[in-house]
């Protein structure tokens, strides 16, 4: 199936521009390891032209001033981007299957998901209108005073490369609703299918300026970005020492950020289940999208009185799941993203070996595939507290398994981590399923599942996962500032001191 990827420019005040230094860096299709394109590489002075198209889209001088457009003026712009996505789905989703390894059954949901989310924010884009000058109920009757929700500026925007498109739409939807002008930031890894939004939105006449696209190396183009000082807000996705780093250049001019950092996430599975259904849903957990989640439930903690059997009906399923190029019809698991990612993959594999755990099974190359940067989805056994399986992301298609005998040992192997995205507990005792979801030391916690998202509900983490939250109106709330106004509205005078009138 052949694929042509477009001969993309940034994209900087609703034109493509070419980099200022004229540097561009090569597209490698994960799956067969070729140089399938390539896309431009922005630097500082790139960054420069787009932080000063951003705030002429916010100057009231120049007429331009997308702030303060109605929540329903900026809602048509983001039903025109939903409509255009589903419009070009089916070639979106072969981009992004290429670029990023992604099944392209998936990458397919994935806009679905992209539409959505920019239908969503339409929504909640008009609902803001009603929602300014909310009252404020005082003790005094003297004054009055209501609430307004302001765009916080130009804001940057930093998103990974394990859903290209989608973790851009989480941000760029809810900025673009609140008023703010954007520069959205994707990773080197994977950026095709970012720049076919910056098309979109010229397609359907998105004011210049309004969302700006930079391509590029993280040092070379999201650290200028994220230290720059008139950028009002850093919104983050990607690993928590990239987020550590980011958060060092905010703090040196106070500015806001919000972190969806990495995990290392539990999911529970008690002894009163259907063995099968909960094997599928530990598979899927941890498999899902090549095993590149940040919230994937990759710790396997399991009541030692059905381990044998859960992992034997756990490695059938996952036996079970086709490895393949990603264009492939059927494709359950594609390549990891690069060659670096499937070095380190690797890598933390045979350090459990040598640790001592068991590889239960995956943890090579399938023998089918002898090109791309493909790993059979791994179970590792035999795992102890201090290795580096148990403590450290993979990110990749590997679980490692513990077994408990009780519940309160179950919460404890939980919640034995610096990280705090997600966690599961499978049980068909609800009351239980209740007391485990209340002491998951996580912010996201899912129930007889894993890995369900839904753009009306929060998402986010605790600890080193991050802090602040996208999606829902938390998602929209973090591209919002909160001003008090308050009126004295009494006939009388305040009567402070003295009435100079009466001195």
């Amino acid at each position: 199936m052949a694929i042509c990827i477009p001969n993309r420019q940034l994209f900087v005040d609703g034109e493509w521009r070419e980099p200022v230094l004229k540097k561009r860096f090569p597209i490698i299709n994960p799956a067969t390891e070729e140089i399938i394109g390539d896309i431009p590489a922005a630097t500082a002075e790139d960054v420069e032209l787009a932080v000063d198209a951003a705030r002429r889209a916010l100057s009231r001088n120049k007429g331009r001033d997308w702030s303060s457009a109605s929540g329903a003026v900026r809602a048509k712009y983001l039903r025109a981007i939903a409509a255009k996505i589903t419009e070009r789905k089916s070639e979106l989703a072969k981009l992004e299957a290429i670029d990023c390894g992604k099944p392209l059954e998936e990458a397919a949901w994935d806009m679905d998901d992209v539409a959505g989310c920019f239908e969503y924010y339409a929504d909640l884009a008009e609902g803001l209108d009603a929602k300014q000058k909310a009252a404020v109920s005082l003790p005094m009757e003297t004054f009055k005073c209501y609430v307004l929700k302001e765009p916080i500026g130009v804001v940057a925007l930093i998103t990974p490369w394990n859903y290209p498109l989608l973790m851009a739409a989480w941000k760029v939807a809810p900025a673009l609703a609140a008023g703010c002008a954007a520069i959205l930031k994707p990773s080197e890894l994977a950026s095709v299918t970012c720049l076919e939004l910056a098309a979109v939105c010229r397609e359907v006449g998105l004011p210049p300026g309004v969302l700006n696209i930079l391509t590029g190396l993280g040092p070379e183009a999201g650290a200028p970005l994220a230290s720059h000082p008139h950028v009002n807000k850093i919104a983050f996705t990607g690993s928590t020492a990239t987020g550590s780093r980011i958060m060092t250049a905010a703090a040196q001019m106070v500015k806001p950020v919000s972190l969806e950092l990495g995990g290392k996430s539990p999911i529970v599975v008690f002894d009163d289940v259907d063995i099968d259904k909960a094997a599928e849903w530990t598979a899927f957990g941890c498999f899902w999208t090549n095993g590149q989640i940040c919230s994937a439930t990759s710790r396997l903690i399991v009541h030692e009185s059905i381990a044998a059997e859960f992992l034997d009906r756990l490695v059938k399923w996952v036996k079970n799941i086709k490895i393949s190029d990603p264009l492939e019809e059927g494709c359950r698991l594609g390549p990891v993203v690069s060659g670096g990612q499937y070095e380190k993959i690797l890598k933390f594999i045979s350090t459990a070996k040598s640790e001592g755990a068991t590889i239960l099974c995956g943890g090579v190359r399938p023998q089918h595939l002898k090109k791309g940067f493909f790993v059979e989805p791994t179970v590792i056994t035999d795992v102890t507290n201090s290795m580096q399986i148990w403590r450290e992301e993979v990110f990749g298609p590997v679980i490692c398994v513990k077994t408990f005998s009780t519940e309160d040992e179950a919460i404890e192997l939980a919640n034995d981590t610096h990280f705090g995205l997600a966690a599961a507990v499978i049980s068909n005792d609800l009351k239980r399923c209740d007391r485990v979801s209340k002491a998951f030391e996580a912010g996201i916690v899912w129930i007889n599942c894993s890995q369900p998202c839904f753009c009306q509900a929060p998402w986010g983490g605790n600890k080193r996962s991050g802090f602040g939250r996208e999606l829902g109106e938390w998602g929209l709330d973090n591209y919002l500032s909160v001003k008090q106004v308050t009126q004295y509205i009494s006939d009388e005078p305040w009567g402070w001191y003295k009435s100079p009138s009466k001195l």
